[in-house]
């Protein structure tokens, strides 16, 4: 991905690369294959420009301008931490933090870590945007990981006796009293010996391949009768519950809803692998144990398929998929108490280099902890918060569910989920859709949907009843692409159209398009969102989403499914961005237009919110209309390249993050377009994978009232009274959550909620 910009005295040309060519930051990217490339061009021309060389000769960006995007995602999983370590948050609340850490942090190694090593190993060791070497990067990682790794087992401990105060106790075997051991004694016979099994290694049996993100306990036994040692390893069953609820009567069993109800008495939580190590003489009779020490492994499974080789993607993904289980490791963690022996032995048999080791107090694989977070206890939870249907679809709240196409025949209807509920408009669209005889089509984007899909059942049933339909299923989808795969072959088996998109681009736009036999004619409604068609998701992400039934975003949808599904690359839309052909150039674009505003001195600003920001050329773009006077502020809850606030450089951009109960997901870009302002949704981060490897698509919002309250959101998640983040020059990150008088300051979801509730009578 990288050098620095070149030298010529004049801006980078913002163009869109062509597949495979440099982004115009002059920051390289890897190339496509020539004819993968081809492929691609036969079904979408080659990007737009986003606009010509400048006119006005420019002085050269400073060459450090841009943050290391690998330590700013650290920086992110910091934030995630923060939470967890913040007194105002719920108990429990804060105790899923570690999990989702915990989680975030094993993808980081899988994906990101695993990626540079891939890359030093195979020679494609180009530096990064910051001007670092590939080396350089990891060795900054793992300075970073040690940290946080250490600080998030510290905050486990810390969090210990809080809990216990609530009765929620996480403890040792030791801990617990006899009574409480004999009945797992039981239970450790009945529930978890017979899905054991036990690896010896000596000359007859190798070291034992140790599956990613596996527990794994490492044990030293003895025979008596020899006196000869022997090294053994025991996996944790990834099947069984991480942690053992035993209540208050010494009663063992898999924490579920009804834990830990409010009221009731002590609830103690023993961690799966204490039980196993507790009983190894079980699985070793007649061996003395002399030591057993936990470790975990994580390894590269980020997945590759050579989609121009590949005959049939279903099935070079499931290869693909069995492959990543034997990926080379990228971190070993050990708990503190390992010796050194088998430190050596583990370090030696696995590969792993010193700096990839980590020795931990807490116990290892803390992802387990959402079992205890889930417990039944809301008051240590957030206060429950139901969606509510939106007005528009419910004039008047009833049990009969509204004529969606009715609705949206009145006017569009922007969506806000989790407040808009999911269920009662998204998907009641695409279930109406299917039952109503006078529907003659859907189209439909699938790239992360539920375990219990009513979309796909929904498309399954349309199809039955002899609509057309075409699902556009994205396999691909970072570990969920065994899901996603068993899907594919379900809705293949009702009838339903399966199409895997373009070869060599990554399906991500969220599109639906049900076609209707009307009274004056075929019409077409439309749904273009940020997230994912998963009822699961919309309950825990803010996301948005358009409900439309407008000509042209239907003739717009038409075009871009023809697209996906056959060959139509000099397409045109009206309302739509699609990268990777048109949304990186027409967002620089509209930056330039602000730019130049400003410099004509009239009102300028630019307004985005977004998941993550490391594309060059769009920073670039943006820290030319800085120097030119516009006002721009970046609401990013993940990665951030840019510099803010740089004398010269960025002097007029804001950068800000907010994190909380709901994980902000949507996409907005808004600007001030002398008056008339331009604001668009859709599901494109400003990253190279967004804008250059995947098809994404934005939709620009026509309806006044709800370009307001876009802009609106975006000035109340920037203003000082709600708690944030707040990105400085330097890279830092403050957290601000009190005021200069100490004064609490507002919660932007908690306050979404108000809102909500206040809409519809239901105070708080």
């Amino acid at each position: 991905m990288s050098s620095m910009n070149d030298a010529t005295g004049t801006a980078a040309p913002a163009d869109s690369p062509a597949p495979g060519e440099a982004p115009a930051s002059g920051v390289p990217t890897i190339p496509l294959d020539p004819e993968l490339a081809a492929h691609i061009a036969e079904h979408i021309a080659e990007p737009d420009s986003a606009r010509p060389a400048p006119a006005l000769e420019l002085p050269p960006l400073p060459e450090d301008r841009f943050a290391d995007r690998e330590l700013s995602w650290l920086a992110f999983n910091q934030r995630v931490l923060e939470l967890a370590e913040d007194p105002e948050q719920p108990l429990l609340e804060r105790v899923r933090f570690l999990a989702i850490f915990a989680s975030n942090l094993d993808e980081f190694f899988m994906v990101r870590v695993a990626g540079l090593k891939r890359r030093i190993a195979t020679g494609i060791a180009v530096n990064s945007a910051s001007g670092q070497t590939p080396r350089q990067v990891l060795e900054g990682i793992a300075e970073h990981a040690h940290v946080l790794a250490a600080r998030h087992a510290r905050v486990f401990d810390e969090l210990k006796p809080a809990l216990a105060d609530e009765g929620i106790t996480i403890v040792r075997w030791e801990d617990l009293a006899t009574q409480e051991q004999d009945r797992l004694h039981k239970y450790f016979r009945k529930q978890i010996f017979p899905v054991l099994t036990p690896l010896a290694v000596d000359p007859a049996h190798p070291f034992p391949y140790i599956s990613g993100l596996s527990l794994n306990l490492a044990v030293i036994v003895r025979n008596p009768s020899t006196g000869k040692e022997h090294f053994a390893r025991v996996k944790v069953p990834p099947l069984l519950p991480r942690f053992i609820a035993v209540d208050s009567r010494g009663r063992p069993s898999a924490p579920g809803a009804q834990t830990g109800a409010e009221g009731s008495e002590r609830t103690s939580f023993v961690p799966l692998e204490d039980v196993i190590a507790q009983h190894l003489d079980h699985l070793f009779p007649g061996m003395e144990i002399l030591e057993f020490h936990s470790f975990r492994v994580t390894r590269n499974e980020d997945v590759e398929v050579e989609e121009d080789d590949a005959e049939n993607l279903l099935q070079a993904m499931e290869k693909e998929l069995l492959r990543r289980r034997f990926g080379p490791p990228v971190r070993l963690e050990l708990t503190d108490s390992i010796t050194p022996r088998i430190r050596k032995l583990l370090v030696r048999e696995l590969g792993v280099e010193p700096e990839e080791v980590y020795e931990l107090t807490a116990p290892l694989d803390l992802t387990g902890l959402h079992l205890i977070a889930d417990i039944d206890r809301p008051d240590l939870q957030y206060p429950r918060f139901v969606p509510t249907t939106h007005r528009y679809l419910a004039e008047v709240e009833s049990a009969k569910p509204t004529d969606v196409f009715a609705a949206i025949k009145r006017r569009d209807i922007l969506l806000h989920h989790p407040y808009d509920s999911f269920s009662t408009s998204v998907q009641t669209f695409l279930e109406q859709a299917a039952a109503d005889p006078s529907v003659l089509a859907i189209k439909q984007t699938l790239y992360r949907t539920s375990g219990d899909s009513p979309i796909v059942d929904a498309l399954i049933d349309a199809a039955e009843a002899g609509k057309q339909v075409l699902a556009l299923v994205e396999i691909k989808a970072r570990f969920d692409e065994q899901n996603n795969i068993s899907w594919a072959r379900k809705l293949e088996q009702a009838g339903v159209h399966v199409v895997y998109g373009i070869v060599g681009l990554k399906t991500h736009c969220k599109l639906s398009l049900v076609v209707r036999q009307e009274p004056d004619g075929l019409r077409r409604y439309c749904h273009v969102g940020t997230g994912n068609y998963n009822p699961k998701t919309a309950r825990q992400y803010t996301d948005l989403g358009l409900l439309t039934c407008d000509p042209d975003v239907g003739q717009d949808l038409t075009r871009l499914f023809n697209q996906l599904s056959g060959y139509a690359p000099k397409s045109e839309f009206h309302r739509l961005l699609v990268a990777p052909r048109s949304v990186r150039a027409g967002l620089i674009e509209r930056i330039d237009r602000e730019a130049e505003h400003a410099r004509l001195g009239r009102p300028a600003w630019i307004k985005i919110k977004v998941n993550s920001i490391v594309d060059e050329a769009t920073i670039d773009a943006l820290y030319r209309a800085s120097q030119a006077g516009a006002q721009i502020d970046l609401v990013v809850r993940g990665i951030c390249a840019v510099r803010p606030g740089v004398p010269g450089l960025s002097e007029t951009i804001r950068v800000r993050s907010i994190l909380g109960r709901y994980l902000e997901h949507s996409r907005i870009f808004a600007f001030a377009n002398d008056g008339v302002p331009d604001v668009f949704i859709g599901s494109a981060d400003l990253m190279h994978r967004n804008l250059d490897r995947r098809v994404e698509a934005l939709v620009s919002i026509a309806d006044p009232e709800q370009v307001q309250n876009l802009v609106t959101l975006l000035d109340v998640s920037m203003d000082d009274s709600i708690a944030s983040w707040v990105l400085g020059p330097d890279g830092t990150w403050e957290h601000r959550h009190t005021g200069p008088d100490g004064s609490k300051l507002n919660d932007l979801q908690a306050l979404l909620i108000q809102r909500q509730r206040s809409r519809l009578g239901l105070g708080r």
